[in-house]
């Protein structure tokens, strides 16, 4: 059992209709038919959505994600289309709020991995591959790869595991075309994105996208390049061989697993309220991610 331990009353705003709670994200869908996606504090650790939220973090999610889009837009068109709030929308969706094309999605988590940690290390410790795509020997925990590789998930409800599939599978699933597309694009996004990143400090080591049609149009959505999405380290203390320090939330998977916090991640029991250090903890790092990227101060 996982998913909420508290699962949230969505807010009831005139003239939008409310369509999912997802982790992070609720979901709407206005008059004209576009949807309103507005980023919560919730944080998520080991498939469970915590009961303690995470103050400004839902603000620096989407103002991140809107400066990478606008560092990305010269390779893949983005689906925002406003970032007013919505009339009636209650004052705090301020700053979270995204009003965004109505996109056919791609039923496809786009991974591009630079270095080799998480899910790529365990696939490589017993086979020397990554979703099926061999690597070289010697590569250990936090090793940058020869480039880097698309390495796709099938895309999991709340509560469940994504799982690396193989990108003959994605070929299989939406056609030759579309994933040849979709590696494309993400590989291209990746390797821009590595480049910024590591002009200012922060090596990207993974990261996930999501993509959509308009009509023949492949566009990039959700969320991107934010500490909920990738894996960004401190390059000046990166040494391989270990696993690295990472602006994410990385204190709360800490505290959950420490004899603290009393609670056993195999069990079906939900994890208890985080203690406020650890969330001021946590807060402090994604903002400090969002200041290094992005050069501007939080306020």
């Amino acid at each position: 059992m996982s998913g909420f331990v508290e699962k949230p009353e969505p807010t009831e705003v005139p003239g939008l209709v409310h369509l999912h709670t997802g982790k992070v994200r609720e979901l709407y869908r206005n008059e004209a038919g576009d949807l309103v996606m507005v980023a919560s504090d919730r944080i998520s650790a080991y498939d469970w959505v915590l009961p303690t939220e995470i103050p400004d973090k839902g603000r620096v999610l989407t103002q991140l994600s809107l400066w990478w889009f606008d560092q990305l837009a010269d390779l893949v068109p983005n689906h925002v289309l406003s970032t007013e709030l919505p009339a009636g929308a209650p004052a705090d969706w301020a700053g979270r709020t995204l009003v965004c094309k109505s996109l056919t999605m791609v039923p496809v988590e786009c991974v591009a991995r630079g270095y080799l940690t998480g899910s790529g290390l365990v696939e490589y410790d017993a086979s020397r591959t990554v979703c099926g795509l061999a690597l070289p020997e010697g590569l250990v925990d936090g090793s940058e790869l020869p480039a880097p590789i698309f390495t796709p998930a099938t895309k999991a409800e709340v509560g469940e595991h994504d799982e690396n599939v193989s990108y003959e599978e994605v070929a299989r699933q939406v056609g030759a075309d579309t994933a040849a597309r979709l590696r494309q694009a993400t590989l291209a996004v990746y390797s821009r994105a590595r480049d910024i990143a590591r002009d200012r400090g922060i090596i990207l080591a993974d990261t996930k996208f999501e993509f959509g049609f308009e009509g023949e149009e492949l566009i990039l959505a959700d969320e991107v390049l934010t500490p909920d999405s990738s894996r960004f380290w401190p390059a000046g203390t990166w040494e391989p061989g270990r696993a690295q320090p990472s602006y994410d939330k990385q204190y709360v998977r800490d505290w959950l697993t420490s004899a603290e916090s009393g609670w056993d991640r195999r069990s079906e029991q939900p994890p208890p309220p985080l203690p406020q250090r650890v969330v001021e903890a946590t807060r402090a790092k994604y903002i400090e991610a969002y200041e290094r990227l992005t050069g501007l101060s939080w306020s």
